[in-house]
């Protein structure tokens, strides 16, 4: 007989629960959709109405909520990695470097400064300058894909830039939970050293193995294929976090390393997976914020927005003309980056779970808010920005005669 683990009871109410939960993220992205906004900030509302302080408060444990988040930042991080390839990092870090430590400068800076004259202390200082530093590569990717601009010229600077980010993010999450957990600098110094290997490892498998490591999980069948590379996912972000470089890397490290027609199909695989524990993610991440708490930082994440969104649509504006895009192009792929999102998230929810402050993971929240609805809705509107209307023409003049 199979031992009964619990009532009847517990068990209808765990799913009655996660299916009502389930059924509200698909109206909530439904909505969105129909807005042809990114669902993010409506993921957030939702969990902040039925976290702690909220509407309603879901009976949900703590484990299940972290296993739950967990999962969505490796099946997040394991999506983005198949979209890049080894030889597109390399080539974005030697051409784009100049523009990456711009951009990292502008979007770091403000936030670390924000949280010094917050009082926080160094360590939440750092963590709210990651928050404030990394553009969403989910939200500007959907975007051009809606907007039609993949095939514009300033596209190419603007995926640069969220490559450079991204990769910029496996050498800046290990340093993070090293901060969280309030090590030494010869302790800090060491995860970064690791980090530094373990993704040069990495890149140089993907560089020059990379054909043999997707022949030994390509599969014919797509059953086995997801859950081959599934399990190469999670035991090497397992192993990542063991080793303190963060699950998240060790997840878009193993999407990097696939390659050719077995990465296309992988994205296409995990692509509903990702939705679904993405979705679960963002709201996880709500469920531990106290609603109440946003009024009072409302104003620090409004004044961070504004400057951080000026800053990010700079930077962008600076890569654009450097490959020789106009004023449209150039303002097209600077607000195409205002948005925050899932590295935002990732990076806050280290520092609430670690307990370093309270206000970090309310500000975050209010952050992401305001810039995942305000970015979309600033790029669709770029154009007319910095159009400028055309001299209505006079009568024209016949030519003079020469005779």
């Amino acid at each position: 007989m199979i031992p009964v683990i619990a009532t009847s009871g517990d068990v209808a109410k765990v799913l009655l629960e996660l299916g009502l939960v389930v059924l509200g993220l698909a109206v909530l992205a439904r909505v969105a959709d129909r807005l042809t906004l990114s669902p993010i900030p409506l993921y957030i509302l939702a969990g902040l109405a039925l976290g702690q302080g909220g509407v309603v408060q879901l009976d949900l444990s703590e484990e299940f909520i972290e296993v739950g988040a967990a999962i969505g930042v490796v099946l997040l991080l394991l999506a983005l990695g198949v979209e890049y390839s080894a030889e597109e990092l390399t080539e974005t870090l030697t051409r784009g470097w100049t523009v990456g430590i711009i951009d990292a400068f502008l979007g770091f800076v403000p936030g670390l400064l924000a949280g010094l004259a917050l009082g926080w202390g160094g360590r939440a200082a750092l963590l709210l300058g990651g928050v404030t530093w990394v553009s969403s590569s989910g939200v500007a990717a959907k975007l051009l894909r809606d907007l039609g601009r993949l095939g514009n010229r300033e596209t190419p600077a603007v995926l640069g830039i969220l490559v450079f980010e991204d990769l910029a993010m496996a050498l800046y999450l290990p340093v993070a939970v090293v901060v969280v957990a309030g090590d030494e600098f010869s302790a800090a110094l060491v995860s970064v050293l690791v980090t530094v290997a373990v993704v040069g490892v990495v890149l140089t498998i993907a560089l020059r193995y990379g054909k043999h490591v997707t022949r030994l999980l390509a599969s014919p069948s797509d059953e086995v294929l997801l859950l081959s590379v599934l399990g190469v996912t999670l035991v090497v972000a397992g192993l990542a976090e063991e080793l303190r470089v963060s699950a998240a890397v060790g997840a878009f490290l193993v999407g990097i390393a696939l390659s050719g027609s077995v990465s296309s199909r992988v994205a296409i695989l995990i692509g509903p997976l990702r939705d679904l524990f993405a979705a679960t993610f963002f709201l996880f991440f709500a469920l531990q914020v106290d609603p109440g708490q946003l009024p009072a930082v409302l104003g620090v994440a409004l004044t961070l927005a504004l400057v951080t969104g000026a800053t990010k649509a700079a930077t962008g504006w600076i890569a654009a003309a450097r490959i020789g895009a106009g004023r449209a192009g150039r303002a097209r792929a600077g607000t195409v980056l205002i948005a925050r999102g899932e590295f935002a998230i990732v990076i806050a929810g280290l520092g609430v779970a670690g307990g370093i402050t309270d206000e970090l993971g309310a500000v975050a929240a209010a952050y992401v808010l305001v810039l995942a609805v305000a970015g979309p809705v600033i790029t669709r509107f770029a154009d007319a920005m910095v159009r400028r209307p055309r001299p209505t023409p006079g009568p024209v003049a016949p030519p003079e005669s020469n005779w």
